[in-house]
This record gives C-alpha cells, sequence and structure tokens, in this order.
C-alpha cells in the first residue's frame, strides 16, 4: 500500500515564496502518487509561526483552492524549531511518515523521492545530507562545518552537513513526542530515537524567494542551544581549566614573591598581578558558561508550553 506521505513546513513571513513552493511541492506529490511513493491522502503542512505579514492568509486561501494543502497557526512566533516540532506532532496521527523541509525550497524536492525509497526499504529515519557547501560564503561555510566538528568533540550525535530535512515514520515520530525538553534541538534529539535510518545526498539550491529567515545571530543561537541541551562537557572544561589556572596561579604568584625580595617589582605590582591580572576575566567567563546551564534548568522546570495552536485548517483524510 502506497504511505500516506506529510511534507512538514515551518513558515515565518513567507508571503514571497509560498505560492512557488506549494505550485513546486503539488507537482512533486503528484508525482510521487504516480510512483506510488505517496497515496491521495498525502499532504502538505504549513506551519505559520507568527508571520507579521500575510503568510497566514495566503496558507488560508491555498488550503481552499489545493487538495494537498492544510495549515497550523501559532499564537505567536515561537522559532524555527518549536514550529517544526508543532507541525510534526500535528501530522503523527494522520501520516506514515513526515518530511520536514524548508519553505525556501533550498532543500532539493527531487531527494523526497529517495527518501520514500529508503522508508519503503523499512527505515525509520532518513536524514537529508548535503553533498557540498558551494552555495554557501566561505564564513557561513567554514562555521557551518566547524560547529558539527565541535559537537563531534563534545559527545553529541549529530549527522555532520544534516539541518532539519530529514524523513520519519509515525514510529520515530511517536518517539519523538516522548521527549518534553523545552530547550529544542532536533538535529541533536532525532539520532537518540534510535530506530533503522539512512543518509539522502542532496543538492541545495538558492532560496526561490524572499530572504533567510536564519541570520547569524539566530545561527549561533541554535549552536549554543545544541552544545548547552546535549554537553556537559563545558563544565567539565571549566573544571580542568580551574586545576591549569590554579597550578598557574601558584607559579605567578612564586614569580611575584620572587620579583619582589629581588627588588625588581614596582611598588603596588605584586598585589596587583596576584589579584586581578589573570583571574577577574577568567572568573566571568566560567560564571557565564555555569549561568547558561542554570537558565536552561530555569526554562526547563518551568515547564511551559512549547507552542500554542491558534488554528488548525485541516483536509478529510479518510485513511487514518
Amino acid at each position: 500500500m502506497n504511505p500516506t506521505v506529510y511534507l512538514v513546513i515551518p513558515c515565518y513571513n513567507e508571503e514571497e515564496a509560498l505560492p512557488e513552493t506549494v505550485r513546486r511541492l503539488t507537482a512533486k506529490l503528484d508525482s510521487m502518487r504516480a510512483q506510488g511513493l505517496a497515496n491521495e491522502h498525502s499532504r502538505m503542512l504549513l506551519v505559520d509561526d507568527g508571520s507579521k505579514d500575510k503568510t497566514w492568509q495566503l496558507i488560508t486561501q491555498l488550503n481552499q483552492e489545493n487538495p494537498y494543502v492544510e495549515g497550523v497557526k501559532l499564537a505567536h512566533n515561537r522559532g524555527h524549531q518549536n514550529a517544526l516540532l508543532c507541525g510534526l506532532m500535528a501530522a503523527m496521527e494522520s501520516c506514515d511518515c513526515a518530511i520536514s523541509l524548508d519553505a525556501d525550497l533550498q532543500d532539493d524536492v527531487d531527494a523526497l523521492d529517495g527518501f520514500v525509497k529508503k522508508y519503503l526499504e523499512g527505515c525509520d529515519v532518513v536524514y537529508g545530507v548535503r553533498n557540498k557547501r558551494e552555495t554557501d560564503t566561505w564564513f557561513k561555510r567554514t562555521t557551518a562545518e566547524g560547529f558539527y566538528k565541535v559537537m563531534k568533540l563534545l559527545g553529541v550525535d549529530v549527522v555532520f552537513n544534516h539541518a532539519d530535512y530529514r524523513l520519519m515514520s509515525r514510529r520515530a515520530l511517536e518517539g519523538l513526542s516522548e521527549y518534553k525538553e523545552v530547550n529544542l534541538f532536533l538535529r541533536g534529539m532525532v539520532p537518540l530515537i534510535g530506530y533503522r535510518s539512512d543518509y539522502v545526498y542532496y543538492d541545495r539550491h538558492e532560496r526561490i524567494a524572499g530572504e533567510s529567515k536564519y541570520p547569524l545571530k539566530k545561527m549561533i543561537s541554535l549552536a549554543l542551544d545544541g552544545i548547552s541541551s546535549f554537553s556537559v562537557k563545558p563544565l567539565k572544561l571549566i573544571s580542568n581549566f580551574g586545576i591549569l589556572v590554579s597550578v598557574l596561579s601558584v607559579l605567578g604568584l612564586l614569580y611575584a614573591l620572587v620579583s619582589y625580595f629581588m627588588g625588581w617589582a614596582v611598588s603596588g605590582w605584586t598585589a596587583i598581578v596576584c589579584s586581578i591580572w589573570l583571574l577577574g576575566g577568567l572568573q566571568m567567563l566560567c560564571l557565564g558558561v555555569v549561568g547558561g546551564y542554570i537558565g536552561k534548568i530555569y526554562s526547563e522546570v518551568k515547564a511551559r508550553p512549547r507552542y500554542r495552536v491558534e488554528e488548525h485548517l485541516r483536509k478529510d483524510n479518510g485513511s487514518k
């Protein structure tokens, strides 16, 4: 039996891109149905993440005109990861598998066939992995690849050059629903679910319209969320660094005392060197790292809802 495939697409201020996105994905779903890779109950689920433009009005219109389009409107902006999780949870009860992708269609839609083929072979999770990063600037390419390497060094299980273009079976989605943390980093959470997985390699394209919704500031924030949510090694590094600094401080103290008794030191220099010169900045750095973890704990223990759905536009789906 052909699977019910849901394409989950977070949208934030995407009114320029959505018409072309929906047009291309409609053609793709038609093609997949003809190949036996999707059935008539397959859908594309557009999640409006509190957009400030006419994105939701456009989704409402497309829902009325296009047999594939469903929509979810969040009550306010909650960020890409929360919007994506909301869409996946909304699709879980109706789909056999869900594929997450961005509204700008930088992720090659022709790779969708490969995703579903891997699913039909028995994979519960299929990761979309970029072949290369030629479309990125040198800075973005270097920092992105550096991020994946740092995450590996810190012991976080992430797929290199994989963002959020992936297929998850309903069983994998049910597993994901059991993870209740507020600070979301789906690229790190999905590998924890387990089950059989595989990869589909593709080339990334330029945006079809509009501007990137992930500037440098948000990319850095996502990277820090990933590190602090999945690794305590920075705290262990602080402990080791503290031991090293303590040893260096003792050596510095001995040098300062020798300088004092030999008459090499300017009056008052010894006290300044021993108390301020080295340790002040290091203490502030260490407190900042510890404070970041405490902030994560603060967010988690409050257990506030990760998102709130204001409206859900559905299509009749008799298969589930």
